[in-house]
């Protein structure tokens, strides 16, 4: 199994939600509402290059490695402080270790931040973690769900991928996996590859297998 992170494990969006809106305030402007919702589920590179767009500065490659930097470390700072679980989380991330299927931990975040974050989940769940730093291209694209799949050693059409926003879906999928979408912050829409779950409260394995089964058949792994 393939897990997302912010929104979808630990509920860090409403950090983010801080972060880029004092980033904003670092540049001078204030971010909109409209703008933090198209940052769910991106990586920093789109979360900047939407915060310049917002608060109307150029983003000349100087400015963009300072505001990097800032929205880095204040974000470190909130990660410090403890990251709620999203409701249930906790509990299927043991139900499945205890099913015995490998999990790895995909997530747009950096690897800093991410090393932070598994202090609250434990790293100890996931036989693998991808951040959003490691791979040439970050969700919508494809790339951190390849790589997850390919560290577990099977094909990312085996596999099924828990998410929460659109964004995360979308990448899940174009890498070929099944999606289990919870979402938290925004609402995703329903496709073909995607079964739509109020939240993680309840898990159990067989509703794993049935999630994947209803859009392949077989067993995930």
């Amino acid at each position: 199994m393939l897990w997302d992170m912010d929104g979808t494990l630990v509920d860090s969006e409403k950090v983010w939600d801080r972060s880029l809106s004092e980033t904003a305030q670092w540049l001078g402007g204030e971010l909109s509402a409209a703008a933090r919702t198209e940052t769910i589920g991106g990586n920093m590179a789109r979360s900047l290059e939407i915060l310049f767009r917002d608060v109307g500065v150029a983003p000349t490659p100087q400015r963009t490695v300072e505001a990097r930097r800032w929205l880095i470390a204040r974000t470190a700072e909130l990660f410090a402080e403890g990251l709620p679980w999203r409701p249930g989380a906790e509990e299927a991330l043991q139900t499945v270790r205890d099913a015995g299927w490998p999990m790895a931990l995909v997530t747009n975040t950096g690897r800093r931040l991410t090393e932070m974050a598994l202090e609250s989940i434990g790293r100890e769940h996931f036989a693998v973690t991808v951040c959003g730093d490691e791979v040439p291209r970050g969700k919508p694209e494809p790339d951190p769900y390849l790589r997850g799949a390919e560290l577990l050693g099977v094909a990312a059409a085996e596999c099924l991928a828990v998410e929460d926003s659109p964004t995360g879906a979308r990448a899940a999928e174009r890498a070929g996996a099944v999606v289990l979408v919870v979402p938290c912050e925004v609402a995703v829409p329903a496709a073909p590859s995607r079964v739509q779950r109020e939240s993680l409260v309840g898990l159990r394995p067989v509703d794993v297998i049935h999630a994947y089964t209803r859009v392949r058949g077989g067993r995930p792994s």
